[in-house]
């Protein structure tokens, strides 16, 4: 089973960066879509981040822009969403997903594997 592993959520304070990391084991993971997913309370989830299979094309959401990278390491089989000058607003769940498709978007129903999440908190 498919099952992506999430770490280095955490508190930080404004302006601050966090490294997530996304580590799947017992697939090729080359060949899978990664989608970077944040869900506030009382929000619904929403795509932030978007890398290809060879990790030559990104796709970010407006409000990460600018602040956000999101990169592969496809032989250690892990992905890396950097996130820096942080907003309080960026406090979220965030979860790591998988897609077997060509288009890489940034849409979280298309994705087929999520992960737990982690938690990042920002404060003011």
């Amino acid at each position: 089973q498919v099952q992506p592993v999430e770490s280095g959520g955490g508190s930080v304070q404004a302006g601050g960066s966090l490294r997530l990391s996304c580590a799947v084991s017992g697939i090729t993971l080359s060949k899978y879509c990664i989608l970077w997913i944040r869900q506030a309370p009382g929000k619904e989830r929403a795509g932030v981040a978007s890398i290809s299979t060879d990790g030559d094309s990104t796709q970010y959401d407006d409000s990460v822009k600018g602040r956000f990278s999101l990169s592969r390491a496809n032989a250690k089989n892990t992905v890396y969403l950097q996130m820096s000058s942080l907003k309080p607003e960026d406090s979220a769940m965030y979860y790591c997903a998988l897609g077997y498709f060509g288009d890489c978007t940034l849409v979280p129903y298309e994705y087929n594997y999520w992960g737990q999440g982690t938690q990042v908190t920002v404060s003011s």
